[in-house]
């Protein structure tokens, strides 16, 4: 759980939204930031806390954290 938390305060940095989240599929979609807009050290966080951009979702996405 302490994962998904830093991972969401990260992604608060660059976003103020109130529905940052999405799961479908066990799939967690963040799909309020962009990954142009993250810095770089921000960026390799989140893949070491289980997020990466996916081009495909044109979001960022987890499979550790998603499941419906």
């Amino acid at each position: 759980m302490n994962d998904l938390i830093k991972a969401l305060q990260i992604f608060s940095k660059y976003t103020d939204t109130d529905y940052p989240t999405h799961c479908e599929h066990d799939t967690l979609y963040i799909c309020v930031v962009n990954a142009i807009d993250v810095s770089k050290e921000d960026l390799e966080e989140l893949n070491t806390l289980g997020f990466f951009w996916s081009d495909e979702d044109d979001c960022f996405i987890s499979y550790k954290f998603g499941s419906c």
